[in-house]
């Protein structure tokens, strides 16, 4: 499987695009091979701060905007794909999210459910000999219901205009699911390794994790972890069936007043191989195994009950994906 990071404040995650190198196919068996594509579970753009905890009750929306170029796509030992010589692939998505908290208690945690509805632009070249081409149109939208249970207690910022901040434990347990209803065309997938909808459910149990400590080097650190279990089902069309994957994201940030800063990340590999009609993708399986690394900035606004993030991610190794930059805003709100 190539993947490509979909590169998650509480209500504002990540969706994953990825690509899957497979067999030759008529008219270019000696350039490249057919890309099979899979969408892994996640909002757009990924998760990071806060990612185990429920907002207080209501209903929040937003936007997500997302860039990212990818210029190479490496094979199973972390080389270049010898076979695909004018690798230039860039996608834009962006689309809103809506999130609803009802006020109800379960088990002295609350429940929520969140979608995002993702608009892409993907535009893509693979070998010299077939031209650069560009798809744009809906994609698979991400639903999710989780529960979310604190253990700690809010306690003021130093800046009496900030939010209050969560110290101590929070747990999240999730169920999410990509549903394939995005626009999928089969043969620009193979000829330029784009596509926008992928044909293929997506059902991912979820664990979540964030403690923030009291105050040591500012106002308090947060360790925030989401672990996704990707269960992919077959694509009907064209029998690829991608092997189960294990991804996680994570980040390490301060409170600092309104603001949180720090490092973020995800990690994702197969435990499975890829299959075609019963039988191991060539060479390898293409077992995805990828981590990619950056950076994330959350702004809140109080006096708008909103907040701003940006966040930059940039692959550090990958095995059977794609070597990949991208950049994620995003804009959270509670409208009542």
């Amino acid at each position: 499987m190539l993947f490509h990071a979909r590169a998650s404040a509480f209500c504002v995650q990540y969706l994953f695009w990825s690509l899957v190198l497979a067999g030759g196919i008529a008219g270019m068996v000696s350039e490249a091979g057919a890309v099979e594509g899979t969408t892994s579970a996640g909002p757009i753009g990924g998760n990071d701060i806060r990612s185990a905890v429920l907002p207080p009750p209501g209903l929040y929306g937003g936007i997500v905007g997302l860039a990212s170029t990818v210029g190479e796509l490496d094979d199973g030992k972390g080389q270049p794909e010898p076979n695909l010589n004018a690798v230039n692939l860039t996608a834009k998505i962006g689309g809103p999210f809506v999130a609803y908290v009802p006020n109800v208690g379960i088990f002295g945690g609350s429940v929520g459910v969140v979608g995002f509805f993702p608009i892409c632009e993907e535009c893509g070249q693979l070998v010299s000999s077939i031209p650069d081409r560009c798809v744009s149109g809906a994609a698979d939208p991400y639903v999710e219901v989780a529960w979310s249970r604190s253990f700690g207690a809010l306690r003021p910022s130093r800046d009496p205009s900030a939010f209050p901040i969560l110290e101590g434990l929070a747990v999240e347990f999730s169920l999410g699911a990509v549903v394939p209803v995005g626009l999928y065309n089969a043969q620009t997938q193979v000829m330029n390794g784009v596509t926008l909808g992928n044909n293929t459910w997506d059902i991912a149990p979820a664990v979540a994790v964030t403690y923030t400590t009291p105050p040591l080097l500012a106002e308090g650190t947060e360790f925030s972890v989401k672990t996704y279990w990707d269960n992919f089902l077959t694509n009907p069309l064209t029998q690829y069936h991608a092997g189960t994957m294990i991804d996680t994201d994570f980040a390490v940030t301060e409170h600092i007043g309104r603001f949180q800063i720090g490092p973020a990340g995800s990690y994702a590999f197969q435990v499975d191989d890829d299959e075609q009609y019963d039988a191991i993708v060539p060479p390898d399986g293409r077992r995805l195994n990828l981590l990619v690394l950056g950076c994330v900035l959350n702004y809140d606004m109080p006096e708008y009950s909103a907040a701003v993030k940006i966040k930059a991610l940039d692959t550090v190794f990958v095995e059977n994906g794609p070597v990949s930059k991208t950049i994620i805003v995003t804009l959270a709100k509670k409208f009542f």
